[in-house]
């Protein structure tokens, strides 16, 4: 399976039933790891044999990004933790074995710091009331650590004190942002913010690629594990040198600028995000790369006007959302036909239904499929699929 050492996770977490964030908690890591081979197996062996998951030596406190939300019970105790499954009900947290440690105790201190700075929390009902949720960020290779505050107003009463105070308990904070979200809404963070203190990001290395991280920017939540998940996808792509390469659903540009450092000969990003695709042009710029663009807009589309023109790219990689992709993103890429597809899939569910679609008419075969667990104690299972054009 791995060379991952036997974790007991059997009722070590308190809240485990609450929450219902780790839906395996139940399970050693090693029958989590059995588990998820079985599903894989289950859904894509049609296709070609599946090489063993590769699983984390430490499956604990692997999340670089931790995210909290706060409420004063009837009693008046203020409390912060996760919404519980599927609710709008909050499961008091201070720690959790999947999140990164310094960002629980940030957020901790925050919470306490709340009622000597006469700080309110805010009311989903009413609509009334200063904070909503607190966001924190590590880069888990530079130690940086952006602390985000997530407001329903603007305004913020003695945030200069508030920020020295924060950053007395934790020097290792090297930026603050209060982000303004006012609306009722589900969506944690809003499209207004201000730095309070710092840059207003942080970096961090992947890859031996730099790459800038925003209050808003996506970026892989399991850093140790996504180094496995993108070197397996350079090694399916098997770069010489020179090829044309377009990276789909390219978010930051993680995987397009580690496959441009490696040894592409050129590479193309598309992103619909505008926010990424400035993140990945700035990250493309940091790591002194000439031969990497970025587009903004949908990968269907740009793939669609791509296949109607003369120059092909030799290898895709593709990372679509949950869903998978759609029929007009399939049919351009067969158009297309370049001799390498890498598709990175967070659902194995969706990437079967795409890679019955890829293979039908025996356009592509299957080659090689590698799964990667990169959310211990979940559900959630990460794979990598080569296709080859027959």
């Amino acid at each position: 399976m791995s060379n991952t050492k036997e974790h007991i996770s059997n009722g070590s977490c308190p809240v485990y039933k609450k929450c219902g964030g780790c839906q395996l908690q139940n399970l050693t890591y090693k029958q989590q790891l059995e588990l998820k081979q079985k599903k894989v197996e289950k859904l894509l062996k049609k296709f070609c044999k599946v090489m063993p998951i590769i699983g984390m030596e430490t499956p604990y406190h692997y999340r670089n990004k931790v995210q909290a939300a706060f409420r004063t019970t009837k009693q008046g105790k203020i409390i912060s933790g996760v919404y519980q499954s599927g609710t709008h009900h909050i499961v008091g947290i201070d720690s959790c074995q999947t999140e990164d440690e310094t960002a629980d105790r940030i957020i901790v201190a925050v919470r306490k710091l709340l009622p000597s700075f006469k700080m309110t929390t805010y009311n989903e009902d009413t609509g009334k009331g200063f904070l909503r949720h607190v966001l924190v960020k590590r880069g888990f290779a530079t130690n940086e650590v952006m602390l985000v505050l997530v407001t329903g107003t603007p305004v913020f009463p003695s945030k200069n004190n508030f920020v020295k105070a924060i950053r007395k308990q934790f020097p290792q904070i090297t930026t603050i942002v209060q982000n303004v979200n006012p609306y009722r809404t589900n969506l944690v963070l809003g499209d207004n913010q201000k730095v309070l203190y710092g840059k207003g990001y942080i970096e961090d290395i992947l890859c031996g690629c730099k790459f800038r991280i925003s209050p808003k920017s996506f970026y892989q939540i399991n850093p140790v594990q996504t180094e496995v998940l993108y070197n397996t996808a350079m090694d399916f792509a098997q770069l010489k040198g020179n090829e044309v390469v377009l990276d789909t659903y390219c978010g930051i540009g993680t995987i397009g600028i580690v496959a441009a450092k490696r040894s592409a000969g050129r590479v193309i990003g598309v992103e619909l995000n505008g926010d990424a695709v400035r993140d990945a042009i700035v990250n493309a710029k940091s790591n002194e790369l000439k031969n990497i663009r970025f587009f903004k807009g949908d990968a269907g589309e740009f793939m669609y006007e791509v296949a109607n023109e003369d120059e092909k790219p030799d290898v895709v990689f593709m990372d679509p959302p949950r869903a998978g992709s759609d029929e007009k993103f399939l049919s351009s890429l067969i158009k297309m036909s370049p001799k390498t597809v890498v598709y990175i899939s967070c659902n194995p569910e969706t990437m079967a239904r795409d890679l019955e679609y890829m293979t039908h008419n025996n356009d592509y075969k299957v080659q090689k499929i590698q799964p990667v667990d990169m959310f211990p104690h979940t559900a959630h299972v990460e794979c990598v699929v080569l296709m080859s054009k027959k």
